[in-house]
């Protein structure tokens, strides 16, 4: 990363840079084979030491401590979007909204014992879910982290088979990863008490071969970069409704609104999700319009649609943006995803509107099948017809090896989207 950063930070005025390396943490041995390895791949770089650059490894040499004087609502971080739905604009989160977000997922897991819990710490820390939910939260409960540097299914089975976690954060596509590997069958799972899933949603039929194949308990929660991000999550111990992302953590209020009013709606009925609490960000680093439209009297307008139920539960239905508007009706593609996912053959589907000049938009689905499954655009159509309304049901089905994801795994319709589109214009 260092050669893409050096040059961003002499344009952004960016005053300090620390570089470390991962040979850094690795044994003796591997610390002196992986460099080889490196240069014969092309991957090994040469760092320009000088002023403004610094070794991590130096900076955590013993050296004499000053106080320094930190109120709870100065900004903590800069913690950028992922950009899903636009251009990314940075959350300015206080040092508040992530000592309140980390004690809010503390005391939502009341079973964990301070100082004996190992986590896999598969999440990039670089990413707010990864940051709260695993290094933080962690660090304050004197969590053993098992640091794994890259999603890879083998090292992370691997690593469960050594280290014996007894939690697990991670997203859909890194359980269904896990399902499809080889290895799950002789790998003991018995020492993880919990999972969590959250960043994008966890189809039922994943939770329920998870829970069936290995015996252990998967929840779904729900959080956005501008929440610290958890606000929502299934009890880890107690009733939970698969399908759910839960309901709220402690100190958090929820309301599902009208998208167009941010009027709030009686339970059952689909609007925008807005919360409110202590984890929610300040604004957004110098876009005062963008944080007007974001915050109203304190309430944070999510742009996801969802709904609740009369005992409380959320439920998430698609982010306001990617609905799919066939000839006036709606469709959101997390339902028809879900439809998907039943098919025994599909491993990871994502569904999308394309322009159609008689309807507006038509859905077409994309789907990466199982290792060795075989299926065709017909039978996932027809499968689909079975279970949904005419309109819902996708016009087309495209079979890819895999997804496009971003860095921590979350499936991007978008560029599905723009890709797709631009091989129509194409045509």
């Amino acid at each position: 990363m260092t050669p893409a950063v050096l040059p961003a930070a002499r344009r952004t005025g960016v005053r300090d840079v620390v570089v470390t390396s991962i040979t850094a943490y690795m044994p003796p041995l591997l610390r002196l084979l992986y460099p080889l390895k490196a240069a014969r791949q092309g991957q090994r770089v040469r760092v320009p030491w000088g002023p403004g650059l610094h070794r991590f490894a130096a900076l955590l040499q013993p050296a004499p401590l000053r106080p320094v004087a930190v109120r709870p609502d100065e900004p903590a971080q800069y913690q950028y979007t992922g950009g899903t739905t636009g251009t990314p604009q940075a959350a300015v989160l206080t040092h508040r909204n992530l000592v309140a977000n980390v004690t809010q997922v503390i005391a939502w897991n009341p079973r964990a014992q301070p100082g004996a819990e190992t986590a896999m710490a598969v999440l990039p820390f670089f990413h707010i879910y990864g940051l709260t939910a695993v290094l933080n939260a962690g660090l304050a409960q004197g969590q053993t982290l098992v640091l794994i540097p890259r999603f890879d299914p083998h090292l992370v089975l691997r690593a469960v088979r050594r280290h014996r976690p007894t939690y697990f954060h991670g997203v859909p596509t890194m359980y269904m990863a896990l399902l499809a590997h080889p290895a799950l069958a002789r790998t003991p799972l018995g020492s993880i008490r919990a999972c969590i899933s959250g960043a994008m949603a966890l189809p039922v039929a994943v939770q329920q071969e998870w829970e069936a194949r290995t015996g252990g308990r998967l929840v779904e929660g729900y959080g956005l970069t501008e929440a610290s991000p958890v606000t929502h999550c299934n009890p880890v111990w107690g009733h939970r409704k698969p399908g759910s992302i839960g309901i709220p953590l402690p100190d958090t209020e929820a309301r599902i609104v009208d998208p167009e009013t941010a009027q709030p709606l009686p339970p059952g009925e689909v609007g925008e999700l807005a919360v409110r609490g202590p984890q929610v960000m300040a604004g957004y680093l110098r876009r005062p319009e963008a944080t007007a439209q974001a915050l109203r009297d304190g309430w944070l307008l999510t742009g996801d649609m969802a709904r609740m139920d009369e005992d409380g539960f959320f439920y998430l239905v698609d982010r306001k943006k990617e609905m799919i508007n066939v000839g006036g009706l709606k469709v959101f593609p997390r339902e028809v995803e879900e439809v998907l996912y039943e098919h025994p053959a599909v491993r990871e589907a994502a569904v999308v509107g394309m322009p159609d000049r008689e309807r507006g938009e038509r859905v077409k689905a994309f789907v990466a099948l199982k290792p060795g499954a075989a299926v065709t655009e017909e039978a996932l159509i027809a499968h689909c017809r079975t279970r949904l309304a005419p309109y819902k049901v996708p016009r087309a089905v495209e079979v890819r090896e895999a997804l496009p994801k971003s860095l921590i795994g979350k499936v991007l319709r978008r560029v599905l989207a723009e890709e797709a589109r631009a091989g129509d214009g194409a045509s």
